[in-house]
């Protein structure tokens, strides 16, 4: 430890913010931070949607161009115009959101926007050989020929890294780099970055996950309200450390989804809303059975690939089975598309809110665009759209609270809490949620949990389906645990643990 430190005290500053301020319409999202990171160094960044990472990470990646204060990259002031600028000098980001293209070959998007080409045309030979030289040096062993689509989530995770590395960049920023990934999958990518690390690269880690980030991070540094509050070396803290410098007090409930354990308790003598018997759907998921009951959240937990989301989606109709049967109020359903579905009582909340949401529309159209019909067949009606949306955003303690905002001024969590206010002017028999929290701060899925548990105590039928075993423990009543594509395990009424969960998936 005493090692570890006198090499850290003679690392140099990579990069270093100071006095760095942002403001949108009016509204400050950075307020004068400072931060620093090390030659060499796995930094971690954590703190509630709307805190201020994103903004200032956006800023050293040169997609904000415009703020206040100063940036050094080994102690040179710099100052890009472009995301490209930034590139130059050595800044790539993996956001959230892979850019890989699926349809190209692995080759192709290690290469992607710079193909080595030969007498005019694209050197298919040289590319194949550079891509897995590329990807041997991270102990990646891969035909570079393979589709990007065919790989697992986790593999193409690797690869983004792989091409924003070859590019040459010195700093690289990891936006929830592991939310999609199953365990051995995350044991890999760290053991990457570690790699990464020890030739002398920087890395800047944002995440939601706590375990990750103490695992991963040499330093940990918290955001706050657009301020940096604290940095601290990894190995001086934990959780319960985190958490209360990220939020406060106030929040036992979902800290213990973190921390420990979880005590289960359903009816099993509620009446069954929902019934689901031996329902397969090709390679994705077969002998599907289960119930659903009134006032229960049934949480459905696997890791990524297992299934789930396919279920979750035959469950509002984007998908058909190919066997099995579902049942609401007793009644045998066959929904051939998702308006049968919402006929039938069921709602359904994706994993991704960009196929639901409108970003560039305000907050009310939104939410109303579920309900134009029943409001007017004819003519548009704002005032009502406002009015009735205005009760929702009350209700779910939407940030802002003002109606007519672009919903893409909204954080994650508000935005998601867009999205079920969508559905809850007319509440359905069945709410299904799939990953309703990915990519959330401990605040945001906290005010999730809170609307989802009102929802259930008012008689609501939820599924809840996620590859977060914190999500699943936060909320479930109930649940069933998926793994390749069958249900192996089902916890009630007993004490259950992120431990336990894991092991039976």
């Amino acid at each position: 430890m005493a090692i570890e430190r006198e090499a850290a005290a003679k690392r140099k500053p990579r990069l270093r913010m100071e006095a760095v301020s942002k403001s949108f319409g009016g509204v400050a999202a950075l307020r004068g931070v400072d931060f620093e990171l090390q030659e060499g160094e796995i930094h971690g960044l954590v703190g509630e949607n709307g805190a201020g990472k994103s903004t200032l990470m956006k800023i050293i990646a040169g997609v904000h161009t415009n703020y206040q204060g100063r940036m050094l990259i080994d102690g040179h002031e710099a100052r890009f115009r472009s995301a490209r600028d930034a590139l130059r000098a050595g800044i790539g980001m993996v956001h959230q959101e892979l850019s890989v293209v699926p349809d190209l070959s692995v080759a192709e998007n290690v290469y992607l926007g710079h193909q080595p080409t030969k007498g005019g045309c694209v050197d298919w030979k040289a590319m194949q050989a550079g891509a897995r030289t590329q990807l041997e040096s991270l102990g990646i062993a891969i035909d570079p020929r393979l589709p990007m689509g065919s790989l697992p989530i986790g593999l193409q995770q690797l690869i983004e890294l792989a091409r924003v590395l070859f590019s040459g960049a010195r700093i690289v920023i990891l936006d929830e780099p592991t939310s999609a990934l199953s365990p051995p999958e995350v044991h890999r990518l760290f053991e990457v970055l570690r790699g990464v690390r020890a030739s002398g690269r920087s890395i800047i880690f944002i995440s939601h996950f706590l375990d990750d980030i103490l695992s991963i991070s040499d330093t940990v540094t918290i955001f706050r309200n657009g301020r940096s509050v604290i940095s601290e070396e990894a190995g001086h803290i934990d959780k319960a450390w985190v958490i209360e410098r990220m939020i406060g007090g106030g929040h036992e409930e979902l800290e213990e989804s973190y921390t420990g354990s979880i005590a289960l308790q359903s009816d099993p003598a509620a009446p069954v809303v929902m019934a689901v018997n031996r329902l397969g759907f090709g390679r994705a998921f077969c002998e599907m059975s289960m119930e659903l009951r009134a006032g229960e959240v049934l949480g459905v937990y696997g890791f990524m690939g297992c299934g789930q989301i396919e279920f979750a989606r035959a469950l509002f109709g984007k998908v058909r089975p190919q066997s099995g049967s579902v049942s609401i109020g007793g009644k045998s359903v066959r929904f051939r598309n998702t308006a049968a579905a919402k006929r039938a009582g069921v709602a359904f909340v994706p994993e991704s809110r960009r196929s639901m949401l409108f970003y560039q529309e305000p907050v009310f159209k939104n939410v109303s665009i579920g309900m134009l019909g029943r409001i007017s067949r004819v003519l548009l009606k704002p005032a009502v759209e406002r009015d009735l949306a205005g009760r929702q955003v009350k209700a779910l303690n939407i940030r802002p609270a003002n109606v007519g905002v672009l919903l893409r001024g909204l954080s994650g969590g508000n935005q998601q809490k867009v999205a079920l206010a969508k559905w809850l002017i007319y509440p359905p028999k069945v709410l299904v949620l799939s990953e309703p929290t990915r990519g959330m701060d401990v605040g945001a899925k906290d005010d999730v949990v809170k609307i989802v548990r009102s929802l259930r105590d008012k008689g609501l039928a939820i599924v809840v389906v996620s590859a977060e075993p914190e999500t699943v423990l936060s909320l479930a009543d109930r649940i069933v645990v998926m793994k390749k594509g069958r249900l192996v395990r089902e916890f009630a009424n007993e004490v259950i643990s992120k431990d336990r969960l894991l092991e039976a998936a």
